[in-house]
């Protein structure tokens, strides 16, 4: 069996399942030959009892460096609120060399492979899903999740064959989903999210006072 085929937590380098991102990965290799430019793999521990989920790679964020959230706006958010409340530990200084360590934490991507305009389609996602429910499966301490953006939640809904309707998205909402696994909701910390204001640093800290609490509950 192929990599794809037996479902492995991450999607293979050249992984060719999605026709067009595959061709959008094609044009940034000829047009930006030093960057990473293929399925960006999960970043974290094995034992990390928190997941965050992102929609997917930004082009010039984590399709370029091969890191999540590494390299554009939603990264410099997210990395310090991580340090912050001691999910990760070092500088964090946009680049995936810098010695910037997680701590009982792993992120991860919906969709793993840049999509033009930022926005995979329903059946990108869906034919995604195989990487997405092995990466959650390898996590055998995992006891909390948290979905950043509606995308992401559905993502995480759907692996759990869990009814959408049942757990609806909405900002620092957190759901039982059962056997101990607790997900929480935040808006995504993009750039355009935060320049709105629909997403302030408050708010999104909030979100992990919530998650800290949880898990040092446990």
């Amino acid at each position: 069996m192929s990599e794809i085929e037996i479902a492995t937590p991450e999607a293979p380098r050249d992984c060719p399942l999605c026709p067009r991102l595959v061709a959008y990965r094609r044009e940034n290799q000829a047009a930006h030959p030093d960057w990473f430019n293929g399925p960006v793999p999960s970043f974290g521990t094995e034992n990390a009892r928190l997941l965050i989920v992102g929609l997917a790679p930004g082009v010039q964020g984590a399709n370029r460096t091969g890191r999540p959230f590494t390299g554009d706006y939603a990264g410099d958010l997210l990395y310090s609120t991580l340090i912050e409340f001691g999910f990760a530990k070092g500088a964090y200084e946009a680049r995936p060399d810098d010695g910037l360590k997680l701590v009982d934490a792993m992120i991860s991507n919906a969709v793993r492979c840049v999509p033009p305009q930022n926005k995979p389609t329903p059946l990108e996602a869906k034919t995604c899903l195989r990487f997405f429910s092995a990466r959650l499966a390898a996590l055998p301490k995992l006891t909390a999740i948290l979905a950043l953006g509606r995308i992401a939640h559905d993502a995480v809904l759907t692996a759990h064959e869990a009814k959408r309707s049942k757990f609806p998205f909405g900002h620092q909402a957190n759901h039982d989903l059962g056997d101990g696994l607790r997900l929480f909701d935040s808006y995504h910390c993009s750039r355009y999210n935060t320049n709105t204001g629909r997403l302030t640093t408050p708010m999104f800290h909030a979100v992990f006072g919530d998650i800290r609490a949880y898990l040092d509950g446990k």
